[in-house]
């Protein structure tokens, strides 16, 4: 497991961690706030797992084309 979140500016020890792995983690997160968004998804309004898994494929699409 890799260090991913850097250490503060003002640390006396500072800790490397690797800035594409960073970038890609707040992409990641950013997506899942854009999710968020989409009542059905955070109120998991769908019971069965493949009707969720195909609300969180539409909702992706539509995020991604916007």
């Amino acid at each position: 497991m890799q260090i991913v979140i850097p250490s503060k500016i003002n640390h006396t020890y500072r800790r490397r961690h690797d800035r594409h792995l960073y970038a890609a983690r707040h992409l990641v997160g950013n997506f899942f706030a854009k999710l968020k968004a989409f009542r059905g998804i955070s109120a998991r309004y769908d019971k069965r797992g493949q009707i969720f898994l195909g609300t969180i494929h539409i909702a992706s699409a539509v995020s991604m084309l916007n």
